[in-house]
This record gives structure tokens, sequence and C-alpha cells, in this order.
């Protein structure tokens, strides 16, 4: 789930709608809005965020020690108009990235978690058990592509997609089911169950399991999933 900050409402929901069709949930704020947000917000509501968007706003360069004091998720900064002057008072305000528009979502999360492997070191843990890394088959890019099995492509709808990008950024993690459904759905989502995220789980094993010849994904119930590779 992303949040984007900006005081036009329109480009909050051009962006929003931009998200959706990749498959990826979205919620858009005014500034004034976004800093109440941020301070009220539940931790669980805080640890679905995976990245926060700041449009062109007065006092946006304030946000990022706002939000690092609250998440770790990546801040990226829209430009209007190119600027070193102000991109520079962006990176030494903490901001992550600076990208000037237009700019399409796909490579908004590429950066996203380009930013986010280079916070959280880089490679992932090998499985529990194994004294090194075995070859991965899988791989998936994080950016809107679908993986890639043994270098063969692996189509998956959106949903599925995102779910397996969040359980394989976050391998070895239990994460529950309404962990799942709040990255995959938005913690503001409005006439979905969580319970689908059974059904979408479910699906992507199969698959996997059709592919793999194993299941990569752990599910135990009331506890949630884990990516084992």
């Amino acid at each position: 789930m992303y949040c984007l900050v900006d005081a036009r409402e329109a480009v909050n929901a051009g962006y929003a709608a931009s998200f959706d069709r990749e498959g990826v949930s979205a919620f858009g704020l005014t500034p004034d809005e976004f800093t109440s947000w941020l301070t009220s917000a539940s931790r669980n509501d805080l640890d679905a965020v995976q990245g926060f968007l700041l449009g062109d706003f007065d006092e946006r360069a304030k946000c990022a020690g706002l939000i690092r004091r609250h998440s770790r998720a990546p801040i990226i900064a829209l430009a209007d108009q190119r600027s070193l002057e102000q991109t520079l008072i962006l990176f030494d305000a903490g901001i992550d990235d600076v990208l000037p528009k237009p700019v399409h979502v796909r490579e908004i999360l590429a950066r996203s978690e380009a930013i986010w492997r280079r916070v959280n070191g880089g490679a992932l843990p090998a499985p529990a058990g194994e004294t090194a890394p075995r070859p991965e088959r899988l791989k998936v890019f994080f950016d809107g592509r679908d993986p890639e099995v043994d270098g063969e492509p692996f189509p998956l709808p959106r949903r599925e997609r995102h779910i397996l990008e969040y359980l394989v950024r976050n391998r070895g993690r239990r994460l529950t089911k309404a962990q799942v459904f709040n990255v995959i759905y938005g913690v503001y989502s409005n006439g979905v169950e969580e319970s689908v995220v059974e059904g979408h789980v479910s699906k992507l094993r199969k698959k996997l399991v059709q592919r793999l010849g194993y299941d990569p994904i752990e599910a135990k119930r009331y506890m949630g999933y884990v990516y084992v590779g």
C-alpha cells in the first residue's frame, strides 16, 4: 500500500488509479490530512505502507523527518519542475528519491524496491537450516513485471503477483492474513472481506507447486503465511 500526499485531490486520485491498475493499493491525503493521519495511525496501518509519495506542496521537506519518526518505508518526492536547488533541499531533508513528472507508476515501484533493499541490507537471508543459499528458481521483480521460474515467464493475476512480492520481500517472517490484506487491498478498503486473501493465496500456492514442484509458502491456520523459498 502506498500513501500519496498532494494538495490537489485530482493528483492523488490519478496516481491511486494508476497504482490500482498495477494491482497495488494506494490512498491519497492532503498535507493537512496527512499530518493528522500519520501522528494518529495505528502500528498496523503504518506497517502496511510500502512507500510515501509526496507531491509539490509547501513544507514537504519537513514531512520526511516526521515520516521517519513513524516509518522506515521509502519516501519519494515528485517534482512538477526540475530544480537542482530544490532537489538538494529534499535530499538533505531525508527524502530518498526525487522524480520529475511525468513518471510511470512502475518506475516508482522499482525505485521504491531499490530503496527498500538498500535500507534493509540487500540480499534476502537463506532459509533456516541451510548453510549456503541455493540457486533461486523463482525470480520476483517488484516493479509490475510478472515473475519468472527457471528463466521463463510465470504470469499471475495482479493480486496474486503482489501477494507473492510481499511474501518474498519478507522472506522468513510470518505474516498474518490481516497484514497481507492491508498491503494488498489497503487499510481503508470497503466492501472486501479479509477472507479473500485465503482464496488468493490458495490459488497462488497451487500455481507455484505446478511450476516448482514444491510449495515455497508455508501456511498455518490462524497464524498466517511465510515464504520459505
